[in-house]
């Protein structure tokens, strides 16, 4: 029976904080399906605390030096790789994913953010306009207090990619994690506070979508930044928009990956294992349409299904294992639930498509072939480990049926045809493209969608525009004339 019961709850100007009054929830380990923890969802009580902590705090901090600032943020990014080990487990622990994933993508992926941004954080500066005699100065501000909502794949790593930005460009955060993955987060602030951030800087608390609402309704709130689905998406950037809140919006996709006959198959497969079966499917750029060039699609499906079977079930917390369980019951019934509509549909199940029998909640990798355009499972995201195959002939067919769904969140291509890999991803309609490669998300570049896959851009130079704002300063350095 593993514990990763946290100190409390919440974690608020710079301390645990417990209110047994909200709603338990219950943090329940994927693997095993049995409860390793719970917190207790903010209260009314809770909200205002970490609110207000964060409105206090804004002052000082925007105050500091961005050299200083930045030193913060990289004393937490060196705290985050020498705990590696540990919060490696306890992503394991909350999300299911296998520590052989936990231990290279997650925590240290959230350090490389908090160093980016740390590093950069000394180098936010405005510009001189020269006009004549006159002359105009900008100055890149903070907006003050942001909120940033979490999903439940990534939770340090996303945690990490909201709170760098954010805090290099001087704003507070109040983050509230999922409550799939009430865990991770909360050492993530427990870190910044060791690594000198005043109270207040960056404070967690616990919560569904009734204390997500709350604190996107705040009038104390200049910005929210959210990473989860579609329909939530649109829900938040509404209540946003009352009040002119600033948003980013990193939401769901479904996303085409391409795979023309010149392309290396052996990499063109492992591209394909990459954007459907890591983290068991659950990662919003995955690419989940893989249209296969028809003379290759036989070879293409038989060595994707040879490489699947050497996939390593086990215990997520052996560095053997490969592949997790999905990361709630709910999660898997509602991918078991588009396994069902592919059959329906029509589509060929050519690998996988059952529940494991063991404990957790253990899914196949799956693969449907012969999927066409207009089935369900080839429109809607499903977020878990199921992959469809279609088959193309041209490229400009293959680029406009890509093209053909509400998302563009990332897209990808392999072939060996240098001016046809760029000519697809110009054509592309997507935020984050990838030749010969996919759904690698370094820190130096910009990360986001188009469509219905949300607005503004995370990591990056890209991602201070979004957590700043800049006041013009116009100096008149001669008479002023009037009309009269």
């Amino acid at each position: 029976m593993h514990n990763a019961q946290p100190t409390a709850s919440h974690f608020i100007h710079g301390a645990y904080v417990e209110d047994s009054a909200g709603d338990v929830i219950d943090c329940i380990y994927a693997a095993s399906g049995e409860k390793i923890a719970q917190v207790h969802a903010a209260t009314p009580a809770v909200i205002e605390r970490a609110l207000a902590s964060a409105d206090s705090a804004k002052a000082e901090w925007a105050a500091l030096t961005g050299t200083e600032r930045g030193r913060i943020l990289r004393r937490a990014a060196d705290i985050l790789r020498a705990r590696n080990h540990d919060l490696s487990v306890l992503e394991t622990l909350d999300t299911g994913k296998p520590y052989s994933e936990t231990s290279v993508a997650d925590a240290t992926s959230g350090a490389d953010a908090l160093e980016y941004f740390g590093g950069l954080a000394g180098s936010l500066t405005g510009e001189h306009i020269q006009l004549g005699d006159d002359f105009v100065y900008t100055m890149r501000e903070p907006l003050g207090l942001c909120v940033g909502i979490g999903a439940w794949n990534y939770p340090t790593q996303i945690a990490c990619w909201k709170a760098a930005p954010a805090l290099a460009c001087g704003n507070t955060m109040v983050f509230k994690p999922s409550e799939t993955t009430p865990l991770c987060a909360l050492k993530v602030a427990e870190i910044l506070v060791e690594a000198g951030a005043p109270p207040g800087v960056f404070n967690v608390v616990q919560g569904a979508g009734t204390v997500g609402a709350a604190l996107v309704g705040d009038p104390r709130v200049a910005k929210v930044s959210l990473t989860g689905s579609v329909p939530t998406g649109r829900k938040i950037y509404a209540a946003a928009a009352a009040d002119m809140k600033h948003v980013t919006m990193e939401l769901g996709g479904k996303s085409p990956l391409v795979v023309f006959e010149d392309a290396d198959i052996e990499d063109a497969v492992s591209g394909a294992i990459l954007g459907n079966f890591y983290s068991t499917g659950q990662v919003c750029s995955n690419g989940t349409r893989v249209f296969v060039q028809r003379s290759i699609r036989a070879t293409f499906v038989a060595r994707l299904i040879e490489r699947l079977k050497t996939v390593t079930m086990g215990d997520p917390l052996d560095a053997a294992t490969t592949y997790g369980p999905m990361v709630s019951e709910r999660q898997m019934k509602i991918v078991q639930g588009f396994i069902a509509k592919g059959i329906e549909g029509g589509a060929t199940l050519a690998h996988g498509g059952s529940r494991v029998e063991r404990p957790g909640f253990w899914l196949e990798p799956t693969v449907f072939t012969d999927v066409t355009d207009d089935m369900t499972i080839a429109k809607d995201e499903i977020f878990g480990p199921v992959l469809s195959v279609l088959d193309f002939d041209t490229e400009a067919e293959v680029l406009a049926r890509a093209n053909a769904t509400d998302y563009g969140l990332a897209a990808g291509v392999f072939t060996n045809d240098l001016t046809r890999a760029h000519r697809m991803v110009k054509g592309f309609q997507a935020g984050t493209c990838y030749i010969n490669t996919y759904n690698l998300a370094p820190v130096e570049a910009p990360f986001g969608g188009v469509k219905q896959s949300g607005v503004g851009r995370e990591n990056s130079k890209e991602a201070i525009h979004h957590y700043s704002q800049v006041r013009s300063v116009y100096v008149g350095m001669g008479p002023v004339e009037a009309p009269f």
